[in-house]
């Protein structure tokens, strides 16, 4: 029997979560409600909490964070077989507009009308349950656990990334920060097939831990050689001296691939380079069609996720959770919506 309260984290302003009870959502047709197992902590979560927005997205009122989730399907809309009810599922965080031309087209992630998760004023994931489209909530095996299935959301970006990368069998490519989705960028790269990836970072602990993903080359920034001639470049650092001295290291012909938030809407950018060299500079936005990829990734041991969690805790822990990244040797810490305080286990298989 589903309650009808649930607890969940809001942030009320920049620097400051309440623990509040809230009626818990009926899914509307269409949707179903999803008791939530695993939340991942992201980048974007932490900049929220820290500073109240990101660009134009800005938290004017309450919101509830987090958008990398997993859990169990508890109840369903009018529309949506019962049968579903008790599938353990990784969500999809995003509600496109259907009738919006991107979507049409396929390329749903690019919807102007879109409603996402933890972004202004959409809630997201850090309650006890949830709502989402049926289609955008994805069956996962009893062989993934919990924290694996909410990480398929970062894992989506780097399958878009070396997807828009073209990173195929025997290549050589430059992933430049070695946060977690640089060290995921290197996993999809290596199960695609690429036998050079060189990955950059200011962080020697972290360049350690790409060595241990796949990666077959690590390096400071100061000591990559900028005539490499890799075919592909993915940014995962947002930073600007990285992006220019990686599309230098690209070979002509070769794509470069923006997936880093940088700081600045604009920044000083070598076009004679990209235009000598014919380059292909493209960003990515989030992702479409990437969860049943994630989900073959991680059930054939290609991708390693369970690996990357590094802190686990409850719902009355979400600053702490959100500051992790702090932490030296941190990569990613997810939170258990179902456990308000103490250390959280291991994800349920």
């Amino acid at each position: 029997m589903t309650p009808a309260t649930m607890t969940a984290s809001v942030l009320t302003a920049p620097g400051s979560l309440t623990i509040e009870q809230r009626e818990v959502p009926s899914p509307d047709p269409g949707d179903v409600l999803v008791q939530v197992s695993a939340v991942g902590v992201c980048g974007s979560d932490t900049h929220y909490y820290r500073h109240g927005r990101i660009g134009d997205f800005v938290v004017s009122s309450p919101l509830v964070l987090g958008h990398e989730a997993a859990g169990r399907i508890v109840a369903v809309g009018s529309g949506v077989p019962e049968s579903r009810i008790g599938e353990r599922v990784s969500i999809e965080p995003q509600r496109p507009d259907p009738d919006d031309e991107p979507t049409r087209r396929g390329q749903y992630n690019l919807s102007p009308h879109m409603r996402f998760y933890a972004t202004p004023p959409v809630d997201g994931a850090l309650a006890e349950f949830v709502t989402i489209g049926s289609a955008f909530a994805h069956p996962v095996p009893d062989s993934v656990s919990d924290e694996a299935a909410a990480l398929f959301e970062p894992l989506s970006v780097a399958i878009a990334a070396c997807r828009k990368a073209e990173v195929g069998v025997g290549d050589g490519v430059l992933i430049t920060g070695a946060g977690p989705v640089g060290l995921l960028c290197v996993q999809v790269a290596r199960a695609a097939g690429a036998t050079r990836i060189v990955v950059t970072d200011v962080n020697r602990t972290r360049l350690a831990v790409a060595a241990g993903f796949g990666a077959t080359e690590v390096l400071t920034p100061d000591e990559l050689d900028t005539t490499i001639g890799v075919d592909s470049f993915i940014d995962a650092s947002g930073a600007e001296s990285a992006i220019s001295s990686g599309i230098a290291a690209v070979r002509p012909g070769g794509r470069v691939v923006l997936v880093g938030m940088s700081a600045n809407s604009t920044m000083a950018f070598p076009i004679s380079l990209v235009q000598n060299r014919e380059l292909v500079v493209t960003g990515v936005f989030r992702y479409a069609n990437t969860w049943p990829i994630a989900r073959e990734l991680v059930t054939s041991g290609k991708v390693d996720l369970d690996s990357m969690v590094t802190g686990r805790f409850g719902l009355s822990e979400v600053a702490e959770a959100l500051d992790a990244d702090r932490q030296p040797g941190s990569i990613k810490a997810v939170v258990y919506p179902g456990r308000l305080g103490g250390s959280a286990g291991a994800g349920a298989s």
